[in-house]
């Protein structure tokens, strides 16, 4: 009989009702509980996420400068007036040179102080201390180039009055600190720290720091060995030009509308025609090289146009509808939050009354003077000129530990030194790493193999920056000139990163020349021998041709001073003439952004202002152009072929026909709505992988070449059959899958018309701390990066861009009315998301728009908008 059995009589039922235990009470008491309790911890919740929000907001808040009023300092001899424009740009008047630079480096710090502190510790490889274990990989690998060290010898021997300047900074630094104390950024207060006290080597470090953006060249050797093992050297030379038909070297006349009909095999420069016979010895698995250069600061390794450059150039009065000179200049460098640069403007009189020093322009937040700007009577801008300044040995050791010693290339036995280094990590164990150096002439040179855990053999790096004489800071000298012989003098003692400095003055002058120390390879400085693309053994019976014996004399390195056209240009690419003896560079940027400069320059007979934004903002491309020529004459030879096997994105015939006929029509504008601009870029990425892959495999991704796009272009023009992969028959189809792949690749849309080069080649810029937490975002509430914005232009274009990469600023200098020039940053002066001029300018720069750079008193005077007095304490 069931338990509930119906049949059953009512009073069985009953009496086993009655039977039953009571129903539990204590799910319902959870249920009142849960439904007392909820409520209460979401109104806990939501206390705490105002609370947060309100404790975020408030410390941001207050972490604001003081911007108008008075303020006492210590170290100041007399007041210091700053006054601030509309965007935030600090005008600084002192009574001396001493309390403006002071005020400098305060001022700086109150926009900037947590970036500064970042980028000494970036420097110095001491991020795990703030970060923890996941900057460990970062750390390792500044410690293990010594820039530390490095920064510590300059230090001490550098000039008196250059170590003064950086000591005046130093004191402004620690006093706005002092101020800053009870309300420190809000990364610090996030990461829990303190910044420790500025000192003169801090200012070194991040010379050093720009140094190795702008002058790293040892992934490319590494690279280029790792593909000279795989390639015949036919292939090898296509892909490592070093020079072109499309160079305009300043001052020089070129005839830039014929190419040669074959693809070049060696450079034109002949000084650098003789390449060394690439080492075969069998580097490091791709893997480990390619992890070794991701740790370095701004590895391109992801982006083959992001390379640090620039564009600059002057016209002379003749060319000017101003009646005088006029200098323009944008670099180009990795997008961050904050920018690299701090706008200002300093004036002091000086001992000499007919001298006072006022210079505006770009600063480096952490180092004192202008960098890139003018004065009452120059302006100067710069671009990189790329010298090589480092080499790779392979050396030989013996015995273990302390007793090790390497093999010199005399052939004597000389003991490693060892240098210990200790890495803090937050959270973790401190890391001790032994850094071994060996001796090339008298200059330290660490070894670097630890980088790449699988290379068998140890890598000495020799650079410049080794040398302690190389960091220097002339900017005193070169803010305060007033005509080109002092602002030459000036530039001799400017010892590095190598650059390409574009000068115009009042008198009417413009002049180029190329700076900072570049090494002379070989025993004899007045027959150097050519740079190596590779490593080199350091015992080799060649070795001593591949030691350093000086370095070019400034008086020798390539320079112009009033050609007779009027015009002069550089953009990264190759500056040197044919017959110019001292080998500079062999990886020299692509041509292509030079060589539109110098057709726009010659297109008009005079330019204003306005003329000059329109030619930094340019977006032709005419390799872009040239290809999408190329690529739609395959298209309508290819299409309708049978297919190639492999590989294939699976393009419909139709949409293959589509992109054919955009590409027909298009005029080689990179615009942000360009679909033609996406569908070459696409085709071209994906080119370089069916090339590349068969014959080279994971080592494909060690292909680092600034002139990557021109061997590009002259392998697509020229079709050699020897570049065929197999399974194609001919170029045609080849390209065709090319474009094919890179639509696919790409995730294009169905309908190719829809696409747009703006969407596919976007620029964002995050903040190193705020974007990587969702909460921080959420609890900001103001923007704090730029999103996903489409952009114009690409790495061919006079606007070089990338997703993070791009003009950092973009200045022209009016030489007839100082206050008609212009200044734009990415994002603006100030590092706190709460300040108005934290991103006030970058709906200015994506756009392509600029502001005015007041010079004069009456015109800094009427742009006023705070104005704070700094007394003596």
């Amino acid at each position: 009989m069931s338990y509930l059995d119906p049949l059953a009589p009512e009073p069985l039922l009953a009496t086993r009702r009655n039977a039953e235990p009571p129903p539990a009470r204590k799910p319902r008491r959870l249920v009142r509980a849960a439904a007392l309790i909820l409520p209460i911890l979401l109104l806990l919740a939501l206390a705490a996420s105002f609370g947060a929000r309100y404790w975020v907001r408030n410390a941001l808040q207050a972490s604001l400068p003081q911007l108008d009023g008075q303020l006492s300092i210590s170290g100041l001899s007399a007041p210091v007036s700053v006054r601030r424009d509309a965007h935030g740009v600090p005008h600084i008047q002192a009574a001396n040179v001493d309390d403006l630079i002071l005020a400098q480096g305060y001022v700086t710090a109150q926009d900037r102080l947590w970036q500064m502190d970042t980028l000494r510790r970036s420097a110095a490889g001491d991020l795990a201390e703030i970060l923890g274990a996941s900057l460990v990989s970062h750390d390792r690998t500044q410690r293990l180039l010594q820039m530390r060290a490095s920064a510590d010898s300059a230090v001490t021997v550098l000039p008196p009055d250059q170590l003064h300047w950086l000591e005046q900074y130093a004191k402004g630094v620690n006093a706005s600190m002092a101020t800053q104390a009870p309300n420190l950024p809000l990364e610090f207060r996030i990461l829990r720290y303190k910044p420790a006290p500025w000192t003169p080597r801090d200012s070194i470090l991040i010379g050093l720091f720009m140094f190795q953006d702008l002058s790293t060249s040892f992934p490319e050797k590494l690279g280029h060995e790792a593909l000279a093992a795989k390639l015949s050297p036919d292939l090898l030379a296509d892909l490592y030009p070093a020079g072109s038909w499309r160079d305009h070297p300043p001052g020089h006349t070129v005839d830039l509308s014929m190419p040669v009909d074959e693809i070049e095999q060696i450079p034109l420069d002949e000084s650098q025609s003789k390449l060394q016979n690439p080492s075969l010895a069998t580097p490091g698995h791709a893997a480990s090289l390619l992890a070794g250069i991701a740790n370095l600061p701004n590895s391109h390794l992801n982006c083959d146009s992001c390379i640090a450059g620039s564009n600059n150039w002057a016209v002379s009065a003749d060319h000017s509808t101003t009646g005088k000179p006029i200098l323009s200049n944008d670099t180009h460098l990795r997008h961050s939050a904050p920018g690299i640069w701090y706008e200002a403007d300093l004036e002091a009189p000086t001992s000499d009354p007919a001298r006072p020093f006022h210079a505006a322009g770009v600063t480096i937040p952490g180092a004192p003077f202008v960098i890139i700007g003018h004065n009452a009577h120059v302006a100067w801008g710069l671009t990189v000129l790329g010298g090589d300044v480092q080499d790779l040995y392979i050396e030989h050791l013996r015995g273990q530990g302390s007793q090790t010693e390497y093999q010199s290339p005399d052939g004597s036995w000389r003991p490693v030194t060892h240098r210990e280094e200790l890495i803090h990590v937050h959270g973790s164990k401190d890391v001790i790493l032994d850094v071994q150096l060996t001796h090339h002439g008298e200059i330290d040179t660490p070894i670097i193999s630890g980088m790449f855990p699988n290379e068998q053999r140890t890598l000495a790096l020799r650079w410049i920056v080794y040398d302690p004489t190389i960091p220097t800071s002339p900017f005193f000298d070169i803010d305060s000139a007033n005509d080109w012989p002092t602002f030459s003098a000036a530039l001799s003692k400017f010892n590095g990163p190598s650059q390409n400095l574009m000068y115009a003055d009042d008198q009417g002058h413009i002049a180029y020349h190329a700076i900072g120390r570049v090494p002379l390879r070989g025993s004899d400085p007045t027959s150097p021998q050519p740079i190596s693309p590779v490593p080199t053994d350091a015992t080799a019976p060649d070795a001593a041709t591949h030691e350093w014996s000086g370095y070019i004399p400034f008086d020798k390195m390539p320079a112009v001073l009033d050609p007779p056209d009027g015009i002069l240009a550089t953009a990264n690419a190759r500056t040197t003439p044919d017959n110019y003896p001292y080998p500079i560079n062999l990886d020299w940027a692509a041509p292509y952004r030079n060589e539109r400069i110098w057709k726009l320059l010659a297109s008009k007979p005079r330019f204003t202002v306005a003329d000059m934004l329109a030619i930094q903002t340019d977006v032709y491309s005419d390799v872009d152009k040239v290809i999408a020529e190329r690529l739609t004459y395959a298209l309508d030879h290819a299409i309708d072929q049978s297919r190639p096997a492999k590989p294939s994105g699976g393009s419909s015939a139709r949409r293959l026909h589509q992109a054919a006929d955009l590409l027909r029509t298009w005029n080689g504008h990179v615009d942000a709505d360009s679909p033609a601009a996406a569908i070459v870029d696409a085709a071209r990425a994906a080119l370089w992988t069916l090339i590349l892959t068969p014959r080279l495999g994971p080592d494909t991704d060690l292909y680092l070449w600034g002139e990557k796009p021109y061997a590009e272009e002259q392998i697509i023009m020229h079709t050699p059959d020897r570049w065929l992969p197999p399974g194609f028959n001919n170029w045609d189809q080849l390209l065709t899958a090319a474009v094919d792949v890179g639509l696919n690749e790409q995730h294009a849309p169905l309908d190719l018309s829809k696409w747009s080069s703006g969407k596919a080649n976007p620029v964002e810029i995050d903040h190193p701390i705020y974007s990587r937490s969702s909460l921080l975002r959420s609890l900001l509430r103001v923007p704090i990066g730029t999103g996903i914005q489409p952009q114009s232009g690409d790495g061919t274009t006079v606007k070089q861009v990338g997703r993070t990469f791009g003009p950092s600023q973009r200045l022209t200098v009016d030489l007839s009315n100082l206050d008609e020039s212009t200044l734009n940053i990415v994002l603006g002066q100030s590092g706190d998301p709460a300040s108005p001029w934290f991103m006030d300018q970058f709906n200015s720069w994506l756009h392509g728009t600029t502001y005015p750079m007041p010079f004069t008193t009456s015109a800094t005077t009427a742009a006023t908008s705070h104005t704070l007095t700094l007394n003596p304490q």
